[in-house]
């Protein structure tokens, strides 16, 4: 292998790492943020404010508060070096009575003098006094002598005390003197005016936020069936126009479904009557074996008929409404028990549901008549929580194998061997039950029964 290949190899290996890392970090920076479209514009106003000030805040102490602290406190140390220069050079001021005049009027300072030794033993440093550390530095710096500072003593005084040959001399300085303190007044301000101006955009975010909300709840309850009637485009103009959509989408859907259902009203009405036009020529002939095998024809046929305008309309023109889960599920038993079957109801969870009724209750019919073709034992098992009402149809019998179980929802599909193959019927059964599920926002799942056959489970959103 030649040097070129090696070092491509290298730098593939290196690219190969960076993108594992660079998506490692990517899908762990995805587990802390926030899922929410709200939380996730709060964080893109917050998060800048929050550095840039943390950046001015500082480059404000690291340059402008250190340099103002430094300079006052070497004014103030100046200071005291010129009271000790006069102290030493004019010896004939006994009592000091001049130097403690000209410190307190002139400089702003407290001096007095006490007996040598009387020096405090030295304390703690401060961890983040910049006050105690600056002075120290200013006093070694410019007087070289041995001092005792204390900058936390007192709220609003510095006492420093310096030892000379025959004395120790004790300075009371303001704070304010040697220190910049009005540095707080600037971050309260930055920190106040940002917080006031933080919160007006979290008002004025949530108002923006507020119609892709309604379009949410509006396109959730479309899916639901159910109906949103206080909806209309609002907000920015790109969620109006969102919005507009949604309901143009919305009506087109409509529109398709009216013309569908009316034309199937009218093939119903053609159709319905030539066959009463066969039952009453049929009623004219009289009896015979004949007659009567053709009666059964006209009546699978009007059967026929009905499931397949059952399945075309579907759910159409039919509201949501409070339901009561458990009565429905009771009227199912009765009605599997009156045909001979054995059949047990079990509800969970608050009974009231908002579905549409009629086509709610044919789905779970469809499911139950579906069982009770093809098993003598039936269980309806319904449970509600916050999010769904799910309902569980088992029955002990032959099931239907995993393969097939999702080609049983096609429309007209009739298993040679399978469950949902009866005398006389459609193949429509499990796909009208799923439609209406679906139109429900839920869906059906087939599965293995404990009671040893299958289990068609219903979910639909509360």
């Amino acid at each position: 292998m030649s040097t070129l290949d090696t070092g491509l190899t290298l730098i593939r290996t290196a690219a190969g790492r960076v993108s594992a890392a660079n998506g490692w970090m990517g899908n762990a920076f995805k587990g802390w943020m926030p899922t929410g479209l709200y939380a996730r514009a709060l964080l893109i106003m917050i998060v800048p404010m929050v550095v840039l000030q943390s950046v001015v805040a500082f480059v404000f102490m690291e340059r402008h508060w250190n340099t103002v602290t430094r300079h006052l406190s070497a004014a103030v140390v100046q200071d005291v070096a010129a009271l000790i220069d006069v102290y030493k050079d004019y010896p004939q001021d006994k009592d000091r009575a001049q130097i403690r005049r000209i410190a307190q009027q002139r400089l702003g300072l407290v001096v007095d003098f006490l007996p040598v030794g009387d020096m405090p033993p030295p304390g703690p440093k401060p961890f983040f006094s910049l006050l105690d550390q600056t002075l120290s530095v200013q006093l070694g710096r410019q007087i070289g002598k041995p001092f005792w500072i204390d900058t936390v003593g007192r709220s609003n005084l510095v006492e420093i005390r310096i030892q000379l040959d025959d004395a120790v001399m004790r300075i009371f300085a303001l704070r304010s003197a040697a220190y910049a303190s009005n540095s707080q007044i600037f971050l309260f301000w930055m920190v106040g005016t940002s917080s006031i101006l933080l919160i007006v955009a979290v008002l004025f975010l949530r108002n923006q936020i507020k119609p892709i909300l309604r379009l949410a709840d509006a396109a959730e309850s479309f899916g639901k069936g159910r109906e949103a009637p206080n909806f209309r485009p609002r907000g920015a103009r790109e969620v109006r126009r969102a919005a507009q959509a949604f309901l143009e989408m919305k009506s087109r859907i409509e529109r398709s479904i009216e013309q569908r259902t009316a034309m199937l009203a009218g093939v119903s009405h053609d159709l319905r009557t030539i066959l009463t036009r066969f039952k009453l020529e049929l009623e004219l002939i009289g009896d015979s074996p004949e007659v009567d095998g053709m009666r059964r024809d006209v009546d699978e046929m009007s059967g026929m008929l009905e499931d397949y305008l059952a399945f075309a309309r579907g759910d159409s023109g039919e509201q949501a409404q409070p339901t009561d889960m458990a009565m429905a599920l009771e009227e199912l038993r009765s009605d599997a028990e009156r045909n001979g079957h054995i059949a047990t109801v079990a509800f969970h969870g608050l009974p009231v549901v908002t579905v549409k009724p009629a086509s709610f209750k044919r789905c779970l019919a469809n499911l139950v008549s579906n069982a009770a073709r093809h098993a003598n034992a039936i269980s309806i098992t319904g449970h509600r929580d916050h999010r769904y009402l799910t309902v569980a149809v088992d029955d002990d019998g032959p099931g239907i194998p995993v393969s097939m179980r999702e080609e049983v929802f096609k429309p007209f599909l009739r298993l040679d061997d399978a469950r949902n193959q009866d005398e006389g019927g459609t193949g429509l059964g499990l796909a009208i039950a799923r439609d209406i599920a679906r139109s429900h926002g839920g869906d059906i799942m087939l599965g293995d029964s404990p009671m040893g056959g299958l289990r068609a489970t219903v979910r639909v959103p509360v």
